[in-house]
């Protein structure tokens, strides 16, 4: 399976290389809009209505774009936002405040649904880069004051009133500085399905807002989140995408001592934060990177790897092969030197460290051995092994 992603630079309100981009996607986004209409699809005015309402600084760029498109009704109302048709990801994020501060995130969907853009913008107060989806929203993004934000699914069947999460985190980029404010309007936008949003800036201050559209926005202290919010809500969702088991995993990873922002950017690129089940629409399609400190996007793939910062934003096609076989993926780490290791001890050493300190501590120092020797045999981290141990742990 091969998709292509490409980097449009842009760097001013909507013009020739977005409408580029409308003209080439609008066919599928039209049919996706229209797809499951119900005497319950809010009309155009009921639409246009809630975008003032709720995202008000937005409203002279959606007549912006409503020009540059020669909207009609349909594309009208597409551009709003507003209730568009559910649509089910899964994803994983984390931030960490290591070395320096960053937000990774795997973005798990259907291939065939993948937009594939990656846009630097300035349509509002602020630039903005990220993966572009709906043609106006982002999955994922940060701005030039370095703020930064990414979603997940949050597992719930649930589908009301509210705008499709990608416009919210557009306008939480077009019109924020920093998590604070991030969080007002989040809590302010209701989404018409639930998400986690995980929120970052260039201090280090991060929230995780849980939205839904039939409760109050919960914003926790979390530094990360997969596809459930505190419980798992639907059952055979949590299953399929394996949530719980990617949770655990990003907990304990977190908890280890000496991990770096660089690993943990790596650690995404393994299972089981990798997937492969992409015609079933669980595939890892891409992991992104934000470092706010020195505002840096990169985007990874296993053996490939792309970054982009607001001053240096090259265009290019970038075409990636993908592993439809089902079996984890180990990464090819020629997207980066390798760090130099001190004193030969390196970052899997301290991960099956602290493993072993924890779950073995008071073992004799041969069952000490015996058991690192199972979660690192010939001196590499058995991925599989220990994610069975962080889930389901063993008296050893």
């Amino acid at each position: 399976m091969q998709l292509n992603f490409t980097t449009v630079s842009e760097p001013s309100i909507a013009g020739a290389k977005w409408k580029g981009l409308f003209d080439a996607y609008w066919s599928g986004y039209r049919t996706w809009f229209l797809s499951k209409e119900t005497v319950n699809t809010p009309d155009l005015e009921t639409s246009q209505n809630a975008l003032k309402k709720y995202m008000p600084k937005m409203w002279s760029t959606y007549k912006h774009l409503c020009v540059l498109t020669n909207a009609d009704p349909v594309m009208a109302r597409f551009l709003t936002g507003f209730q568009p048709p559910a649509y089910i990801s899964a994803c994983a994020q984390a931030v960490i405040k290591a070395d320096e501060i960053q937000l990774v995130r795997n973005y798990d969907y259907h291939p065939d649904l993948l937009e594939g853009t990656i846009l630097l913008s300035k349509w509002n107060d602020n630039k903005v880069m990220g993966m572009s989806d709906c043609l106006i929203g982002l999955v994922d993004g940060m701005n030039d004051a370095g703020l930064c934000v990414s979603l997940t699914f949050g597992g719930r069947k649930e589908v009301g009133y509210g705008f499709g999460i990608p416009f919210i985190l557009r306008y939480v980029l077009e019109f924020c500085k920093n998590t604070a404010e991030a969080v007002k309007v989040l809590k302010s936008i209701p989404s018409h399905m639930s998400y986690n949003v995980t929120v970052v800036d260039k201090s280090g201050a991060s929230k995780t807002v849980m939205l839904a559209p039939d409760k109050a926005p919960l914003v926790t202290n979390d530094a990360f989140a997969t596809n459930h919010q505190g419980i798992v809500d639907w059952e055979e969702n949590a299953q399929f995408n394996q949530t719980v088991k990617r949770y655990n995993f990003i907990k304990n990873y977190l908890k280890s001592k000496n991990i770096s922002a660089n690993e943990l950017a790596k650690a995404f690129l393994h299972y089981p934060l990798y997937n492969t089940k992409f015609t079933e629409g669980f595939g890892t399609l891409f992991t992104s990177v934000y470092q706010p400190e020195n505002l840096i996007m990169k985007v990874l793939w296993p053996n490939v790897a792309i970054e982009r910062s607001f001053d240096n934003f090259a265009e290019e096609n970038i075409f990636i092969e993908y592993n439809t076989t089902g079996q984890p993926v180990v990464p090819i780490n020629t997207w980066e030197t390798a760090p130099v290791e001190t004193n030969g001890y390196r970052w899997q050493d301290a991960v099956v460290d602290s493993l072993v300190s924890g779950m073995a501590g008071k073992k004799t120092k041969q069952k000490q051995q015996e058991f690192r020797d199972r979660l690192m045999p010939g001196g590499e981290i058995a991925w599989e092994v220990l994610v069975d141990y962080w889930n389901e742990p063993v008296e050893y």
